[in-house]
């Protein structure tokens, strides 16, 4: 069966709005590289969206998914309850920002963690209004495009969006949005539409994921937990994409020296599998009565063991750093580009978590068309990239960060020659 085969039956049979941004059908995968059902070799830039930070199949995930199969796959953890549940929130209790006592909810998507973060703010503080960010992305449930800052394609034709779920500029420096700007549209937002004592929480990704991976500039987000200190309004972090050595450190919020009330987790939490994660202040956490959290799959002990896996691999084979040497090399390799490439107006990322932005030169606005021809490109030298931003206008990097010197210095080449080819078009 052929990617081309396959790609007419998944016309017939899958619906239109599960987008699709390539059409190689894979067929198996090992660490950074994949292999279609053609048989062709593509190093892997997306990582199933931030998913692999410890690459495709890595042994020690491997092997601790397998021993949990010998014993049961499936319980249900609020039927019957199973050690490694307890022992992973143990872990990420540790492990999350913050000195103060900690409990975690285990579920099972980003979207899940998110609406259920919504959910114990609420029960926590008696309040129900939200206020999230232009630009963030917090899943495609209701609530999950109600916190998202970007209509299209995520909110298009699903309104309308829950109420009492209200948005303020991200700060973005090279789009002219000072923190200052910010925090000034907040003092408005409080004076002409919601009363900040009406403000269960606001939540934020510490860098913008679809948004176009904008990291927060130092001091904002002590700002905000200043703001929030102030109003009793709950912090939530959603570190659904930079979390697990992404950034350069274990979690993003890592990098601001501000615990956050609560915390979503997911994505490279569990190697591959599904399995998410709400970690926050222990009494915020137990607001919520017995039965009020929860979900059938919620923890399930595969993803359980996986996560187990995920944790020991990013400390022994110090990822943190890897992500931080990875990501430096990438930038220099893109820095070096500039002169000859006047479309670049930005490149940025901390840790392994980076991104080219592209403009048009001779307008100097937002050039999709450029990004697309360089996506497309890499794709054909075999190298898969993902795009982002409001405007569509970015390449993101999500390798995995244990990728072999010498697969990413042929992904470097790579990149760069399609770079080069999408401006010679």
């Amino acid at each position: 069966m052929t990617s081309a085969s396959l790609s007419e039956r998944k016309t017939s049979a899958i619906a239109r709005g599960v987008g699709m941004s390539t059409q190689i059908y894979a067929e198996r995968a090992e660490n950074a590289e994949v292999w279609d059902k053609d048989g062709n070799r593509y190093i892997d830039f997306a990582s199933g969206i931030a998913v692999l930070n410890t690459g495709h199949r890595h042994p020690k995930v491997m092997a601790a998914v397998q021993e949990q199969l010998e014993r049961f796959t499936h319980t249900c953890h609020q039927v019957l309850p199973y050690e490694n549940y307890v022992h992973l929130a143990e872990r990420l209790n540790d492990l999350t920002p913050g000195d103060h006592a900690k409990k975690t909810l285990f579920v099972t998507t980003g979207a899940e963690a998110v609406e259920n973060s919504i959910k114990i703010a609420r029960a926590a503080t008696g309040r129900q209004a939200v206020i999230a960010f232009g630009g963030g992305f917090h899943g495609r449930t209701f609530m999950g495009m109600a916190l998202t800052g970007k209509v299209a394609p995520y909110k298009l034709g699903f309104g309308p969006m829950p109420g009492d779920v209200y948005h303020v500029p991200y700060p973005n420096e090279l789009h002219g949005v000072s923190i200052d700007d910010v925090l000034d549209s907040l003092s408005r937002l409080f004076a002409a539409d919601v009363d900040p004592s009406r403000v269960a929480a606001m939540i934020l990704e510490p860098v913008q994921g679809e948004g176009g991976f904008y990291p927060a500039p130092p001091g904002f987000l002590a700002a905000l937990r200043k703001i929030c200190d102030q109003h009793g309004i709950l912090l939530i972090a959603d570190e659904i994409q930079t979390g697990f050595a992404r950034t350069g450190r274990l979690f993003a919020m890592d990098h601001h020296d501000v615990a956050p009330d609560l915390m979503t987790m997911a994505k490279s939490l569990a190697g591959g599998l599904p399995l998410s994660a709400v970690t926050g202040r222990a009494e915020i956490m137990d607001a919520p009565a017995p039965g009020g959290l929860g979900g059938t799959y919620g923890g399930n002990p595969l993803g359980i063991a996986a996560a187990h896996a995920v944790l020991d691999v990013i400390q022994e084979e110090d990822l943190c750093n890897r992500a931080n040497l990875l990501g430096s090399r990438l930038k220099q390799r893109l820095e070096g580009l500039r002169d000859r490439v006047p479309e670049i107006i930005d490149i940025r990322g901390p840790g392994f978590m980076n991104a080219v932005e592209f403009n048009d030169p001779s307008t100097g606005k937002p050039s999709p068309d450029f990004t697309q021809a360089v996506r497309l490109k890499a794709e054909g030298k075999g190298l898969i990239l993902l795009s982002c931003g409001v405007y569509g206008n970015v390449i993101r990097f999500l390798a995995p960060m244990t990728i072999q010197d010498e697969v990413f210095n042929e992904a470097l080449d790579k990149l760069e020659d399609s770079i080069i080819e999408a401006r010679a078009a």
